[in-house]
């Protein structure tokens, strides 16, 4: 009989050993697998049990939780939902997160470690920790000018502060209401499948997921390797510019839409926009020295986060010189977003110096306590002072007395380049209307803001379709409220 017993306790032993090692390697060994498993729906419905952190513009939440009362709690919402969509991007329950939502996900959701003060703690104990708050580099009087100044227009902004890359304003219309694609019923697939199908597509960023022929604008670029590489060294000295201009190695003849190009000093050439100035110039850098210099502007990163993901710019590096000339006008294959365009016009304004874009300013916890600042990485030199500051004299210039006046603004020093992209088979498509610009207060030495705005209004008469007439007034909205 003890016999018995003790072989019935020694095999009881071994299956609570058995157990053991069983629940070890489920909760240790294989707890990322199975948390992953599309069958298990513990960690969705703990992802949804508590309100989401908020994502706040000026100190003020332009998202929040409603409560639900389903198996997935909190739903998401939206203050002004499509004012702030570029900015925020949607957090649905069935389609997932983009844009901010998506790039501080861990942080709103509650999932960083860095919410935690002890982390070790809180993956024993399966703590679900309150979301933090994500506090944006946005300005609501620049976000609602540009807002308002697109209108029903298709088209972007994004506007920067020079010195710190802090984006002040990224606008994308048409836009959408991110709250409409929160929750997890029938309405919200029908929403999605809505908005996917919309002609005008409303869910596109187009500030930071398109790219467009920069056009004219692109000649801040040119002007910037011609005077960097020597190939300019007065900007009032004749250019031995024919017009028309022969594309090199074609039969191909470019003219100008504008007189006076024969020849035309680079100062005159930029506030008048001269294509065969500025292509010859392209030529005459180089394929090499023009994609370095674009490169340098920030053109073909595909590693740009702020923390959206941007799509990259593209400069092409294999053409030949007839192609170069014409990328250097912003044609050809040259594409740029509304972001690397700000981008731009920010770095002269700075001096030739190009702060990092970013769109967060700090990071707090559920208590308000901020356990990370934005991430602001330093500055680089891309062109040199004295390039940037005669680059701003030819910028100022266009306000002042060529197609920008309309972006003037009364005691402030304002500077710019309009731009009109040609598109589509035979440039048969509505041209897009570019300005690009900064502004700085008469009695400061630092620019307030950078801004670009690109319009592609199918609806208009291609006459009436020019940066100066479409993009620069909204372009001056921007920079007022910034300078106000």
């Amino acid at each position: 009989m003890i016999r018995c017993i003790r072989h019935t306790a020694a095999f009881s032993f071994l299956l609570l050993v058995a157990l053991l090692v069983n629940a070890a390697r489920v909760q240790v060994f294989e707890t990322e697998s199975y948390g992953a498993n599309t069958a298990n729906r513990r960690g969705v419905i703990a992802r949804y049990e508590q309100p989401r952190g908020a994502v706040l513009v000026a100190g003020r939440p332009v998202t929040g939780s409603r409560d639900s009362g389903g198996r997935l709690r909190y739903e998401r919402t939206y203050t002004d939902g499509p004012l702030y969509a570029p900015v925020t991007g949607y957090s649905s329950q069935i389609y997932g997160t983009s844009l901010l939502e998506s790039a501080e996900d861990g942080i709103l959701a509650g999932f960083d470690d860095r919410l935690a003060t002890f982390p070790w703690w809180d993956q024993l104990t399966r703590t679900h920790r309150p979301g933090g708050s994500v506090h944006t580099t946005i300005d609501p009087r620049m976000q609602r000018a540009a807002f308002d100044g697109l209108g029903a227009k298709k088209g972007a902004v994004a506007a920067i502060e020079p010195r710190t890359g802090k984006v002040l304003a990224l606008v994308s219309t048409p836009s959408y209401d991110p709250g409409e694609l929160s929750g997890n019923d029938a309405a919200v697939g029908a929403a999605w499948h809505r908005l996917n199908a919309a002609g005008p597509r409303p869910m596109l960023n187009r500030a930071l997921q398109e790219t467009y022929p920069p056009g004219s604008t692109f000649k801040v670029v040119t002007a910037a390797a011609a005077l960097e590489s020597g190939k300019v060294t007065d900007i009032d000295a004749p250019t031995n510019s024919p017009d028309p201009y022969p594309l090199p190695g074609t039969a191909t003849l470019l003219g100008n839409a504008a007189e006076g190009c024969e020849d035309a000093p680079l100062k005159d050439a930029f506030r008048a926009s001269c294509n065969t100035v500025f292509a010859r110039l392209g030529a005459e850098i180089g394929l090499r020295d023009m994609v370095g210099m674009a490169r340098r502007f920030g053109f073909n990163d595909p590693r740009l986060r702020i923390p959206s993901p941007v799509a990259p710019s593209n400069f092409d590096t294999r053409m030949d010189a007839s192609q170069v000339a014409l990328s250097a006008i912003g044609q050809y294959d040259t594409a740029a977003t509304p972001l690397q365009m700000a981008m731009v016009s920010a770095t002269v304004a700075n001096g030739g110096r190009l702060a990092p874009p970013t769109l967060v300013d700090k990071v707090t916890d559920a208590r308000g306590v901020m356990i990370a600042a934005g991430p602001h990485r330093p500055a680089r030199q891309v062109i040199g002072p004295v390039t940037a500051q005669q680059i701003q004299e030819m910028m100022i210039d266009v306000v002042a007395h060529g197609s920008g006046k309309r972006a003037a603004i009364k005691g402030v020093t304002v500077g710019g380049k309009t731009g009109t992209a040609q598109h589509g088979v035979r440039n048969e498509g509505t041209p897009y209307a570019w300005f690009i610009s900064w502004a700085r207060a008469k009695e400061s030495y630092e620019p307030a803001v950078a801004v670009a705005v690109v319009v592609e209004d199918a609806a208009a008469d291609r006459a009436d379709i020019s940066g100066g007439g479409s993009a620069a007034p909204i372009a001056q909205a921007v920079m007022a409220a910034a300078v106000r």
